[in-house]
């Protein structure tokens, strides 16, 4: 098992975007939402998202670009990419100016989730 696997499950945060690279390889980029529910120091309950953007290759792209949209809950099998400059999350600057920051996931496999419709593929995992 590689040690920078992870697994996780959340919500599109809008469809799906397939291009494909200089050399003609698919890659389909989405980003998930996952949510963390607590009590902080206080007994209140908190509500925490984390958003990650995953990129999915080859006939997986092809598959999450036609089978996922925004929404759609996925179980996500993959591998952190960190920034090459600063070796962890990307981080860029909002709209407002305020800083941001993403977790980038190279997916191996994606479970769908939701129920199957007519156009859902035959076998939901692995892909």
């Amino acid at each position: 098992m590689e040690h920078d696997q992870m697994t996780f499950t959340g919500y599109l945060g809008r469809d799906p975007e397939m291009r494909y690279t200089p050399t003609q390889k698919k890659v389909t980029a989405f980003s998930v939402a996952t949510n963390r529910h607590f009590k902080n120091s206080k007994g209140e309950d908190m509500e925490e998202t984390i958003w990650r953007r995953v990129e999915a290759w080859g006939n997986l792209a092809e598959l999450c670009n036609k089978f996922l949209k925004a929404g759609s809950r996925v179980l996500i099998e993959g591998r952190l990419k960190p920034d090459p400059e600063t070796g962890g999350p990307r981080i860029w600057e909002r709209g407002d100016g305020s800083p941001g920051a993403s977790f980038e996931v190279v997916a191996k496999s994606v479970l769908f989730l939701d129920r199957k419709t007519e156009e859902s593929p035959e076998d939901d995992f692995p892909f």
